[in-house]
């Protein structure tokens, strides 16, 4: 008899621990448990930590809470400036209802792969070249809103979308080095002209204040014998002053009085030619017509006579 109770009560304890093998279940902190009854989802969702469900009868379901890492493949498109590029980007969603992302779709991962990389697609149509480049962040936002309307309804938010890459083809990428190149040639020759603008008016008040004071200009001349001097000692610079530039100047237009006529006016003086130039130079005149010599009424023979 004893023996029979000994048989009987190891046996319950066996089944017991079967069962409760088979019906426990342990959730962990970031995931929720679904359990579904003959097909039938249980209302109550089952929090972290350990639960027991009717083996046989009920089927528990675990959904991952954590934020999930979702790269999207390289996605080849035209801009509306008409430019060919390849985008890639990464999505970051979780889910926030446990039932819609199991019940709502089949898989909730793939539906959000899908929906992001026509998303992707879709904002590389809609959008030009400089703002895929530069306003990544208006791009971002607006995929996120794109991908997170149908995702709400699968119980899935989307947290934050991220454009990775841009790339362009390699002709197009030698154009725009050859704009940016271009652009900033124009930025120093114009900042070149405006220093040279600033310099001169510099220079012309120096001139003008040098103008009054002619003593500032011996200085200045100093200066630059200095500033040579100290780079290069074996140059000998010698200041040559402007004043006897401009006296010589002066001397060369103006000759000294004296040397034209008595009035003191400047004359060209013809040198004395030779008697042979002479003769040459001077044309020969046919003879006056008159009365002969001795015919004159006043010629000394006649007064003789």
């Amino acid at each position: 008899m004893v023996e029979e109770l000994l048989t009987v009560g190891l046996t319950v304890a066996t089944a017991g621990a079967v069962y409760v093998a088979a019906a426990a279940r342990v959730v962990k902190q970031y995931e929720r448990g679904l359990v579904f009854r003959l097909g039938r989802l249980k209302e109550r969702v089952r929090g972290p930590g350990f639960t027991m469900i009717v083996p046989a009868i009920d089927r528990m379901r675990k959904v991952n809470l954590q934020i999930v890492t979702l790269p999207v493949p390289a996605q080849e498109g035209i801009t509306r400036d008409n430019v060919t590029v390849r985008v890639d980007a990464v999505v970051y969603f979780k889910v926030v209802d446990p039932a819609s992302a199991i019940v709502r779709v089949e898989d909730y991962r793939f539906a959000v792969a899908q929906m992001a990389q026509t998303s992707l697609r879709s904002i590389i149509g809609k959008s030009e070249l400089d703002d895929l480049l530069s306003n990544r962040e208006k791009l971002n936002q607006g995929l996120e809103l794109m991908i997170d309307s149908p995702a709400l309804e699968w119980g899935v938010t989307i947290d934050r979308v991220e454009i990775k890459d841009v790339s362009l083809p390699e002709t197009m990428k030698r154009s725009m080095a050859r704009q940016a190149e271009a652009n900033r040639e124009r930025r120093a020759r114009v900042i070149n002209a405006d220093a040279e603008l600033q310099a001169s008016k510099k220079l012309a008040e120096a001139a003008h204040q040098m103008s009054e004071e002619p003593a500032a200009l011996q200085l200045r001349l100093l200066q630059t014998v200095v500033a040579v001097a100290a780079e290069k000692n074996s140059t000998l610079v010698l200041p040559f002053p402007v004043e006897l530039l401009r006296f010589l100047e002066r001397s060369t237009h103006n000759p000294p009085v004296g040397s034209g006529s008595s009035d003191g006016s400047h004359r060209a003086v013809t040198p004395p030619l030779s008697p042979a130039e002479d003769t040459e130079s001077t044309p020969s005149l046919p003879p006056a017509e008159g009365p002969e010599p001795d015919e004159l009424p006043n010629s000394p023979e006649r007064e003789g006579e």
